[in-house]
């Protein structure tokens, strides 16, 4: 098998056997190319120590000497040049105490993580695969490299890499594999939120969402999102439902773009109905003030799982306002503009539309016209001259001030009962009016 290798990793790995070192390409990037994907950064593994990959290159960077990571730069780009190595003993389900290097490429690849990530290849010896790697990736299979148990007592994130994999490629985790993170995933525990977090990033911004539900069935969600399932647990009686909570929620995740916000938000929309759910004299479920609860618990997870502060003020606005159905009247919908906030939309018009989708035929296409004209009705007040806040009135606290009104709260009440009589009825964003409501206001 040939794979076309970029010419900086080329001239890399033939500067290193002329200088009598053996060299690959190695991991995530020999897979891709194997599956016909562009590789996103190409890693490479030699028996030269850091120090003899140092003396050969003229511009490296330390990157982690310790584990026997240099990075060779060539052609302006960083390539990260690893010696061969065998870990030592994994005391914490996370980082090896100590590395031993070594002269041999199958000791190397034996200590990865999955059989499709432990083929390394050049074009003198063409594609090592000792692990069957490649009829892994032909079958579709993620397995562990060896015993699928010492793979995860080495590193428990491994666990969840196998699930990212599975969803980022449409696998499937082969049975001795799924079996060891049944048995070993409470020590996920021992996994930095960071670390989970980008993990499960990964997987819900994958093709393959719903993917997550395997992370249920093999008991992870249970000690890294247990919100998810109380919402798998959690059914819901309705001429509005089909699904239960989580599985509404999986689908509702499927039904909007691949984007880091809209995937959250679908993931976490309805946290809350657990916690609120009711039977009504008709016999169906409700789940009355669940996006007040959601948001709280919205809000919890991401800060749990250290989310940038602007992810999650996104998220959580979103989780808030999903089910919101004002009336469609250009007064109703400015308030509600102001209420939520100009920055929620036009997301909230996606994420109306996913959950709508995820759920029963029941008055589904009224529902879809309803969402239609609403943002119609946005448009047109977004297209035209408009006055949504205070900045944007035609008098200001200053005009206040000089008018006479002192410095201090009543410049705020003013300003907001100027602003909301501007809301409904657009036409008195007039500096004329606005001065003379003020002077009664003074009274």
């Amino acid at each position: 098998m040939i794979i076309e290798l970029p010419k900086e990793v080329r001239n890399i790995i033939e500067i290193l056997q002329r200088h009598g070192h053996e060299a690959y390409a190695v991991g995530g990037a020999v897979r891709d190319a194997i599956l016909g994907h562009i590789p996103k950064d190409w890693d490479i593994t030699s028996d030269a120590t850091p120090q003899e990959i140092k003396s050969i290159f003229n511009k490296t960077v330390d990157t982690g000497l310790q584990h026997g990571t240099v990075t060779v730069i060539m052609g302006g780009v960083g390539y990260e040049v690893t010696t061969y190595r065998i870990d030592g003993k994994y005391s914490d389900a996370r980082h090896p105490e100590d590395v031993t290097f070594t002269r041999s490429l199958t000791e190397d690849l034996k200590r990865r993580d999955f059989t499709i990530n432990a083929m390394a290849y050049n074009d003198e010896a063409g594609l090592v695969d000792e692990f069957g790697g490649r009829k892994d990736l032909e079958n579709g299979i993620i397995r562990t490299v060896g015993n699928p148990k010492e793979r995860f007592s080495e590193d428990a994130l491994r666990m969840l890499r196998a699930l990212r994999f599975s969803a980022q490629l449409g696998f499937e985790v082969d049975k001795d594999t799924s079996d060891a993170i049944i048995k070993l995933s409470p020590t996920i525990t021992k996994i930095s939120a960071e670390r989970i977090r980008e993990e499960l990033l990964k997987l819900i911004e994958s093709d393959n969402p719903g993917h997550i539900t395997k992370m249920y069935d093999l008991g992870l969600t249970k000690y890294i999102l247990p919100e998810f399932d109380k919402i798998m647990a959690c059914e819901q009686y309705s001429l509005h439902h089909m699904y239960s909570v989580g599985m509404h929620t999986v689908v509702a995740m499927e039904n909007v773009p691949p984007k880091r916000v809209f995937r959250l938000t679908m993931l976490l929309h309805d946290m809350g109905k657990p916690d609120t759910k009711s039977v009504g004299e008709d016999g169906y479920n409700h789940f009355f003030n669940h996006t007040e609860v959601g948001a709280q618990i919205a809000n919890d997870v991401l800060s749990r799982l250290k989310f940038d502060n602007d992810t999650r003020k996104k998220v959580v606005r979103l989780v808030r306002y999903h089910d919101e159905r004002p009336k469609l009247t250009k007064k109703s919908v400015r308030k509600r503009i102001v209420k939520i906030g100009e920055e929620a939309f036009p997301d909230l018009f996606t994420v109306n539309r996913a959950d709508i989708l995820a759920q029963s035929m029941y008055q589904r296409e009224e529902k879809l016209e309803y969402v239609d004209r609403f943002e119609e009705m946005y448009n047109q007040i977004m297209s035209t001259e408009h006055c949504l806040k205070i900045s944007e009135l035609k008098i200001t606290g200053k005009d206040l001030i000089e008018m006479g009104v002192k410095q201090g709260p009543d410049i705020g009440r003013i300003l907001g009962q100027l602003l909301d009589e501007v809301i409904d009825e657009p036409e008195k964003n007039d500096k004329t009016y606005l001065v003379k409501r003020t002077e009664e206001l003074m009274d």
